[in-house]
């Protein structure tokens, strides 16, 4: 709000501060050049407030413009100079906004020939005009950033999972292999106590044979060195001796030459032979194979994953996840890791009581609803449906399948679901495949959905 004093000094045509200021006969005072530009519009001299006609020529009034000039150089050192921008050709306070030139201007632009015929604004006027039309430019822009920083906030968050998903992908593999660690370390030690247990049982039968063998040499020693005693002897002694010493000859029965038994030396065969196949094929009996493992970075946001990736549940709460390109955001769907082009493909799905599971095609939307690329049976409380692209039929069951084979021929073009427990036929799609299809598993509902492994078994040829 404009101060008294300012009142006083602001010219009732322009509502500014005086500039070269005149006053009329009837004590009325006006910027000379408004009242003039005023006189020439109207083609009438009188007073623009009471409309009294001059009497004589507008005189300026030094004291007035000495006031002007004063009060404006006291309101210049408490307003900054943006708002006394002046006209660079006629030093006069810029007051208008010409539309046609899309620039400011003084009064005196505004009657110039430059301008004539121009639309003209008041500043407050101008400006919030183009205070709109440049919030209206911004929008795209504003827009634009939203979507950059939502970008860049889920970057971050994609930063962040990655180092949460290397962490545990690291944690799983070492504990894997600490079990497999485990193993190796436990049949290491029972192969090398086998071998060390056979060496000790083979070394102690030697040894018993050798002291055997030893005692007969001894007992062989002690009659020969006897006999040789009694040839050393004079011819009346050793003939007085000579039928003893034959006879303890004669007692001693003759052996056989000792041999080493069969199987005397270790069996390093039985040891050594094959071992890193005999290792390995007792250790697939404590692994399993999955022939579909679950992506975790398509799985929509309410699903939970079992570490083994062969399992999902919907858990109801949303997690915070990465919304990368690969993930369903609207559907609670869960794609396999792997897609098939070719061949024959089978698994079979543990779905309880209900469920919902088929194949997609790899180009299938992911954001938003998901309509097409998809071939699927859903069934729950008896209700049967399968969905493909040319529309949805509508069955019944007498039985509802707790595990459900999926069956892919992908070159024959034949989709087939099977009760896995008693083979019988549930539905089969015929369709010409020419994109990769995935292994599709959506869950709606609180309840587990596993994917069934397969016994690992060795096949020599």
């Amino acid at each position: 709000m404009a101060s008294s004093a300012e009142k006083d000094l602001t010219c009732p045509i322009c509502h500014d501060i005086f500039v070269r200021p005149v006053v009329l006969s009837c004590s009325h005072s006006f910027c000379k050049a408004c009242v003039q530009a005023w006189w020439t519009e109207k083609h009438v001299n009188e007073c623009p407030v009471c409309k009294a006609s001059p009497v004589r020529e507008p005189l300026e009034s030094l004291a007035l413009r000495n006031l002007c000039e004063d009060f404006l150089k006291d309101k210049k050192r408490r307003v900054p100079a943006e708002t006394e921008a002046r006209c660079n050709l006629h030093d006069e306070k810029l007051k208008l906004f010409c539309l046609d030139h899309q620039q400011l201007v003084c009064l005196v632009c505004r009657d110039s020939s430059a301008h004539a015929n121009h639309s003209f604004r008041p500043l407050d006027e101008a400006a919030q005009d183009h205070r709109e039309r440049l919030q209206e430019a911004l929008r795209p822009l504003r827009e634009e950033l939203e979507v950059f920083e939502r970008t860049r906030a889920n970057w971050d968050q994609t930063a962040k999972h990655i180092k949460v998903q290397g962490r545990k992908m690291v944690e799983k593999i070492k504990d894997q292999f600490k079990t497999f660690h485990q193993f190796l370390h436990e049949e290491e030690e029972a192969r090398v106590n086998a071998v060390r247990e056979e060496e000790k049982l083979k070394s102690k039968m030697l040894r018993e044979k050798d002291e055997d063998l030893s005692r007969q040499i001894s007992a062989i020693s002690d009659i020969v060195r006897a006999s040789e005693k009694e040839l050393r002897c004079a011819d009346v002694s050793f003939l007085q001796n000579y039928k003893g010493a034959v006879e303890a000859a004669q007692r001693r029965p003759l052996l056989d030459d000792p041999q080493l038994p069969p199987g005397a030396l270790m069996d390093e065969a039985k040891h050594l032979g094959n071992l890193g196949f005999n290792i390995w094929n007792k250790m697939k009996d404590m692994v399993c194979y999955s022939p579909v493992i679950l992506d975790p970075n398509t799985a929509h946001p309410a699903l939970i994953l079992s570490e083994d990736l062969t399992s999902v549940i919907h858990d109801g709460a949303r997690q915070k996840l990465p919304d990368n390109p690969e993930r369903f955001d609207c559907f609670h769907i869960v794609l396999g890791s792997e897609g098939f082009s070719s061949g024959t493909h089978s698994w079979d799905v543990e779905v309880g009581e209900s469920g919902d599971l088929g194949m997609a095609e790899d180009s299938v939307p992911r954001k938003g609803v998901v309509n097409s690329g998809l071939w699927s049976i859903n069934f729950k409380g008896g209700a049967y449906a399968a969905w493909s692209p040319s529309g949805l039929r509508t069955f019944s069951l007498t039985k509802t399948p707790r595990r459900i084979r999926v069956l892919l021929d992908y070159d024959k073009g034949k989709l087939s679901f099977l009760d896995a427990d008693t083979e019988k036929h549930l539905h089969t799609f015929t369709h010409n495949f020419t994109k990769n299809l995935y292994p599709y598993i959506p869950n709606n509902w609180d309840q587990q959905l596993k994917i069934l492994s397969k016994k690992v078994s060795v096949t020599i040829k």
